[in-house]
């Protein structure tokens, strides 16, 4: 359960700086249903820009943003459906765009949804603390926009190796930047760090997205009710929903899926990961190019439990893929032997490497249970292209320049090749066996008792199925800050 004890002393300090720096904070209702938010603040929303270091733009994360740079406001939930020409599966896949969110990520909510609690509540004193936030990338992004929104000095931990997009932009945003050692693999050495600076630093808080459970929070309500409406926008009068398919970054993504299945109790819920790294689905370890995706252990916030499959994606695929969505031979081969519009070659940029390695784990659940034009599957697209830019031009320099014999053979052996392999459905005790593997993270290394990792699977109502229920709370308390700040009136 998240923590919502009051410090009275250190609210008051935050409410008065809040005040100071123009701050107001949404609700987790507000975020889910834009209509609920006040006029005064969209007035203010007409004149800044999707990016702006404005604090109205906490307004702004939700899945419901206009597509515009300056301006926008609020329409339906972003989403892609892919045509099956590209897909090869009847089934209809349909994913949520992050790019539409402020950094171009959907992590900036994961991101509200742990620092905001401790914000309302005064466990996190904005005026003396420092916000830490050890990632992989684009969560340490999103959670130094939102410092930087909420008047909070943040430091960003992140592998060296990561894009070079991550740390020029973090460069503009964040107080401290911290590199670690090694790229998308190496999470224990961000661990690690964050150990040092606790054991050496009293200024700061570690915001770890791969245990708070803010994370699961924000995705279990905002994301899960966006991708629910898409649904019911484009199922037709026999549609069914089938499930979802998310690649374990941190993991809060799948708490969507937590929510889905109890609207659509026949739908499923699959996660998927690096085949170089099959953590989950044989224990396995391996360095791999998946960026956004953890590996090497699983998140607390993952809720085992409830997960149907493990689907391996292999990292040669989901590069390969890349360099066809974006190389224009590539778009000129979909365009001309795939059958794609101009408009459906063009939206494939929405997609960033995890995002193509979610659509090659639907593209597999919908193969393994043999799904029909009838079924939907629902994904998300992290974040866009425009974060691996770089990556694209590495590529170039090692494989030599894109032709059409090579989106030939990407499209034919990444894409349409994509079968069965590689995965499993879980049983009981496939379950429990992935679920014990938080053991040697959390117990053993990041101080968690076996008693809570005992709640998670026992007695869901103190960990998981509690948190579902404490957005109502967090909302009040947030309505109360702000009426103390006094700038909705």
């Amino acid at each position: 359960m998240i923590d919502l004890t009051i410090n009275k002393q250190v609210l008051e300090k935050n409410i008065q700086k809040a005040k100071e720096k123009g701050v107001i904070i949404p609700t987790f209702a507000q975020m889910k249903d834009p209509s609920q938010i006040p006029e005064s603040v969209k007035t203010r929303l007409k004149s800044v820009g999707l990016w702006d270091i404005d604090p109205v733009n906490l307004f702004r994360i939700t899945w419901k943003n206009e597509r515009k740079p300056v301006g926008g406001l609020y329409g339906s939930p972003n989403f892609i459906e892919l045509p099956a020409k590209l897909t090869g599966v009847d089934a209809r896949i349909i994913c949520m765009i992050g790019k539409f969110f402020p950094t171009g990520c959907h992590k900036v909510g994961a991101s509200f949804g742990c620092l905001v609690p401790r914000l309302v509540t005064g466990q996190f004193d904005a005026v003396s603390q420092k916000a830490v936030w050890p990632s992989t990338g684009n969560y340490c992004r999103g959670g130094a926009f939102n410092s930087k929104l909420l008047a909070v000095d943040s430091v960003a931990i992140l592998p060296k190796g990561m894009s070079r997009e991550r740390f020029d932009w973090l460069k503009t945003v964040a107080t401290e930047i911290i590199a670690t050692p090694g790229t998308e693999s190496n999470v224990k050495e961000i661990f690690d760090k964050t150990h040092e600076l606790k054991a050496t630093r009293k200024d700061a808080l570690i915001f770890n997205q791969f245990e708070e459970m803010g994370n699961y929070l924000w995705h279990y309500n905002v994301t899960g009710s966006a991708v629910a409406e898409a649904f019911e926008q484009i199922k037709g009068a026999d549609g069914n929903f089938a499930g979802v398919c998310f690649t374990s970054g941190s993991a809060g993504t799948l708490a969507s899926g937590d929510y889905l299945k109890q609207r659509y109790p026949l739908s499923k819920i699959a996660v998927g990961e690096a085949l170089q790294c099959p953590t989950l689905l044989n224990n396995g370890f391996g360095a791999h190019r998946l960026e956004g995706i953890g590996d090497k252990h699983v998140p607390w916030v993952h809720n085992v439990k409830n997960t149907d499959m493990v689907i391996a994606i292999d990292d040669h695929d989901s590069m390969s893929i890349l360099r066809l969505f974006n190389e224009e031979a590539g778009k000129e081969y979909l365009i001309k032997e795939a059958g794609l519009t101009h408009e459906q070659a063009d939206m494939l940029s929405l997609m960033g490497i995890s995002g193509i390695s979610n659509m090659l784990c639907a593209i597999k659940f919908a193969k393994y249970y043999e799904l029909t034009a009838k079924d939907v599957v629902g994904t998300v697209l992290t974040d866009s292209v425009d974060m691996y830019r770089s990556r694209l031009e590495e590529l170039r320099a090692e494989e030599g320049d894109y032709r059409t014999i090579n989106a030939a053979a990407d499209f034919a052996a990444s894409l349409k090749g994509e079968g069965v392999d590689n995965m499993q459905e879980l049983t009981y005790i496939d379950r429990k066996r992935i679920h014990h593997l938080k053991y040697f993270t959390w117990v053993e290394q990041q101080g968690r008792t076996a008693e809570e990792l005992d709640d998670q699977w026992y007695r869901q109502e103190k960990s998981f199925l509690g948190v579902q229920q404490q957005a109502a709370e967090i909302d009040a308390l947030i309505a109360e800050f702000n009426e103390r700040t006094g700038l909705l009136k």
